[in-house]
Order: C-alpha cells, then sequence, then structure tokens
C-alpha cells in the first residue's frame, strides 16, 4: 500500500507522473483555483501522492491532492475566507500598479508637454536686437570685454590661499584703473566675437522664457534653442556679424546655421 506524501514505486503512473485523469490535482493546478501554499499546508497537508515529471526524471516530484479532498476542503468557510482575502490582496496589488503606471504616464505626458510649450513660446517669441552704429556697437563691446576680463582677475584674486584662509587681493599699481583697448587696435575677428558676446549679453532677459523648466523637461534642449534663435536674430540685423554667429552655432554645437532655424519647430 502506497504511503502518504511518498512515491509508488509499484504504479506505472507513479513512476513516470502521468495525470491520474480528474482524480487528483496538482499543486500548479491548486493554485490555479485560488489556493495558496499556506491554505494548502492548513487545510490538505501532505499530498496524497508524489508524481515523476514525464520527461525529466530529475525533476522534483509533483505534489498531487485528491480531488474529493480538494473539493470538501473548498466548501470550507476557512478556505472561501482565504481565498476571498487573497483575491482582495491580488486585486489591491493590481489596482495599485495599474495606479502607479497611470500615474507615471500621466507625469511623462506632463513633462512632454510642458517641453512642447516652451519650445513653441522660444520659437514664436520676436527676438529685438538693440540697433546702433558700427562705431557704437564696437566701443561698446571693447568695453564690455574689458569689464569682464576685470571681474575674472577679481574673482582670482579673491580666492582661498594654499592654507585654506581667504587671499587678501593684491592693491592695484595704478590708482587708475585699466584702459580698455582700442578697437582700430583690435583685430577683426577678435572683435566680431566680442561684439557678438556683448549682444547676446544685452539679449539675456530672454532667458526668462526657461524659467520654471527643469533639465528633466528638456532645459538643456530648449537653451540651445534659444541661443540658437538670439545668434539668427543678431546675425539678420548686422549681417557682417554672420559668420561669426554661424561659428559660435558650431563650436556650441546648437545645430545648423542661424538659416536653418525653422528645422528646429518640433
Amino acid at each position: 500500500m502506497t504511503m502518504q506524501g511518498a512515491p509508488d514505486p509499484e504504479s506505472e503512473q507513479g513512476r513516470v507522473g502521468a495525470e491520474p485523469g480528474r482524480t487528483h490535482v496538482s499543486a500548479a493546478g491548486l493554485r490555479a483555483r485560488g489556493w495558496t501554499d499556506g491554505i494548502v499546508r492548513r487545510l490538505l497537508g501532505e499530498p496524497d501522492r508524489l508524481s515523476a515529471h514525464p520527461r525529466f526524471r530529475s525533476a522534483p516530484w509533483t505534489r498531487m491532492y485528491r480531488v474529493e479532498r480538494v473539493e470538501a476542503a473548498e466548501q470550507s468557510a476557512e478556505f472561501r475566507s482565504g481565498a476571498a482575502f487573497q483575491s482582495g490582496v491580488a486585486f489591491a496589488a493590481r489596482r495599485s500598479g495599474a495606479v502607479r503606471k497611470a500615474a507615471g504616464r500621466r507625469g511623462r505626458e506632463s513633462v512632454a508637454r510642458r517641453r512642447r510649450e516652451v519650445l513653441a513660446r522660444i520659437l514664436a517669441e520676436p527676438i529685438d536686437v538693440p540697433r546702433m552704429d558700427a562705431g557704437e556697437l564696437a566701443r561698446r563691446a571693447v568695453e564690455h570685454r574689458a569689464r569682464r576680463e576685470r571681474e575674472a582677475t577679481a574673482g582670482a584674486a579673491s580666492t582661498t590661499n594654499a592654507l585654506g584662509a581667504p587671499s587678501t587681493p593684491r592693491p592695484p599699481r595704478s590708482p587708475n584703473p585699466p584702459r580698455s583697448p582700442s578697437p582700430l587696435l583690435t583685430d577683426p575677428a577678435s572683435l566680431d566675437r566680442w561684439t557678438v558676446d556683448y549682444l547676446r549679453h544685452r539679449l539675456s532677459p530672454y532667458d526668462e522664457l526657461l524659467e520654471g523648466l527643469s533639465s528633466r523637461e528638456g532645459r538643456g534642449r530648449a537653451a540651445a534653442l534659444l541661443r540658437q534663435r538670439i545668434l539668427a536674430a543678431i546675425a539678420e540685423a548686422y549681417p557682417e556679424l554672420a559668420a561669426e554667429c554661424e561659428r559660435q552655432v558650431r563650436d556650441q554645437q546648437l545645430g545648423p546655421p542661424a538659416g536653418e532655424i525653422s528645422a528646429h519647430s518640433d
């Protein structure tokens, strides 16, 4: 007689693991019917038989339970309450996962919508480049360059020394501030670069178009598009600076030259 929970060595079905028709249910079959391992242990205990895998003899034996015991246990209040609880847990888990997915989808859609709105506003915003004669523009550009160099020098002088204490700036050698270089003594390429930098500085208030846009929402791309539009506007207002504007577009990897900005209307 076969012991409960042990394979039947004399049964061909016990050795080859053929499913005994409708008389037994496997552990996998129980899970499909709503059973959990805990409920199986409490209500059914040890399996009625063990069956080998039909093709892989090295595989673990399959636990089999008599259908009569399974159906009787499924009529008990303990099974119904446990199965209902597990069903509720599973439903809650699925619902929670669906809620998280929906929230993630809404978040991604909000980010994409925000990015599209900012890019559209940058493309639609008219860029008003200040106009002035060549001499005045060159003078202001040189003064702007000299002021930036003085600020950089002052910033370097106020850094900490080797011991970590703030260093004392050296007093100027002359009571008079250094004079700005003359535009006439500046090589044309440098003067064009300084002039475009000065005009970009004058147009920096347009950075407000990027306000509230985070890096996650594509701030870098939006800032690149804005700089490209500004350089395109400068090239249009001052055709003699178009070559320098296109050079800065290429150097900063902002995309195609200024004349092709309409291609970035996505």
